[in-house]
């Protein structure tokens, strides 16, 4: 009876997690060409319209400024190159992001210490669940 409860908690969670990406930009700033096929899985089977995946900074800032995003997805570190120009404009835009690395919070600047971060590897769904919690 328990793992039902459990089961059903966790579908109603995926349930408005789809709802609340459904039709929303979110930027993909993603080197590793696996990791960025599957957050575009998920994001795109949650409605959500994907931006990217970007491997660069360069890129990153390109889809930013032409796609306008809602929210995004960024590695801290893309091929060795970090990422801290791509956070910086999206704080200073007010678009709420999630870090995905596999650094953890140490490798964040002090500006961004706050910003949700998953540690790789991470599950694609909880990627979903905390970018809909962002984006409310």
């Amino acid at each position: 009876m328990a793992r039902e409860k459990r089961t059903d908690e966790l579908d109603e969670r995926g349930r408005a997690a789809v709802t609340g990406l459904k039709g929303r930009r979110i930027l993909v700033v993603e080197d590793e060409a696996l990791i960025a096929m599957l957050v575009e899985d998920a994001l795109l089977d949650a409605g959500a319209d994907v931006l990217g995946p970007a491997a660069t900074v360069e890129e990153a800032i390109a889809l930013f400024e032409s796609g306008h995003p809602e929210a995004a997805v960024l590695d801290i570190n893309l091929a060795g190159q970090a990422s801290t120009p791509v956070a910086d404009m999206l704080a200073d835009h007010g678009v709420p992001f999630v870090v995905a690395t596999g650094y953890g919070a140490a490798g964040l600047s002090e500006r961004h210490r706050g910003v949700p971060v998953l540690a790789k590897p991470y599950d694609p769904q909880e990627l979903v669940e905390t970018l809909a919690r962002i984006c409310q």
